[in-house]
């Protein structure tokens, strides 16, 4: 259903009846359910046949229903001041009275929070009244939907309603943090960039080497498109989808300028492409370890396990 007043009626409807409802967010699509009830929450890993152990993203509509679910210390205010809303998750310890099913947690003593700066995604907040989790809506370990099309192709007859806002322009889901006190935990890189976090806070910025599931995002295999993934082809593979980045020969140009924002929007768009081909593999050229590259490349070295 196109986005307007009545998608978001009827999405949020859905919602507070325990049903889940995909719906576009500036990174990817969103697969919503109630945060707060339990058995709306096993519904969504239920439709994605998502792994227990592996968290939820909580979004909420304002940052009272964030600081009603997490604890947000100094440094956890400072990052939401700066980057919210938009394309970045805080995990931050629960707060006593967490009114979040702890399944959406996967029981761990922490919440990743997300404000996100979607119209769609806000405007069903507030109508559901509730704080909603959502993961990328897909089935689990697939490639994230960054269209409604890609959405129905993954979890068609699962759903009762796809909310279609057009194509998300980020196109990567976001980057996820956890303030230290003193410094900041990349759990996952995204569209804002340890670099700009750095800049950003004045506080040093470090990758998570603890090999924990500790946050969304963090199992070894994911984004996979269900055929081998081959990376850093300087050149062409003979009978496989070629994904090509800057000027050469290819079947889809992230970016045919080497711009790492326009493939960071277009890498799930290629992996679908790549996935519904012919070709019995996919071959993908090499991508710059910088920025948002390191964004690119994490979903990347995922996608090829």
């Amino acid at each position: 259903m196109p986005l307007g007043d009545e998608a978001v009626t009827e999405g949020a409807a859905l919602i507070r009846a325990g049903q889940c409802v995909a719906v576009p967010t500036e990174t990817v699509y969103g697969l919503a359910a109630d945060a707060t009830n339990a058995e709306s929450v096993a519904r969504i890993y239920a439709t994605k046949g998502r792994p227990s152990f592996n968290p939820l993203i909580v979004h909420v509509s304002d940052r009272t229903m964030a600081e009603r679910l997490g604890q947000f210390d100094a440094l956890a205010a400072r990052i939401a001041d700066q980057w919210w809303p938009g394309p970045l998750t805080i995990v931050v310890p629960r707060t006593p009275d967490c009114s979040v099913a702890s399944i959406a947690t996967a029981g761990l003593d922490t919440i990743a929070l997300r404000m996100p700066a979607h119209p769609a995604m806000r405007s069903l907040i507030a109508a559901a009244g509730v704080p909603l989790a959502a993961p990328s809506a897909n089935a689990s370990g697939g490639v994230s939907p960054t269209k409604a099309r890609h959405v129905l192709a993954s979890l068609d007859g699962r759903l009762s309603l796809v909310i279609d806002g057009g194509t998300c322009t980020r196109g990567l889901e976001s980057t996820i943090v956890r303030p230290m006190g003193d410094h900041v935990v990349i759990l996952r890189p995204g569209p804002v960039t340890a670099e700009e976090i750095s800049a950003g806070l004045g506080v040093p910025v470090t990758d998570d080497l603890s090999g924990k599931i500790s946050a969304p995002g963090q199992l070894a295999s994911h984004y996979a498109p269900g055929k081998p993934v081959l990376l850093d082809q300087a050149e062409p593979v003979e009978g496989a989808f070629m994904i090509g980045f800057g000027p050469g020969p290819c079947d889809y140009c992230l970016s045919r300028r080497g711009d790492l924002t326009e493939a960071a929007a277009r890498l799930f768009d290629a992996l679908h492409a790549g996935a519904a081909s012919d070709c019995a593999t996919i071959a993908v050229a090499p991508i710059p370890h910088e920025g948002l590259g390191a964004a690119i490349n994490d979903r990347l070295a995922r996608a090829a396990v």
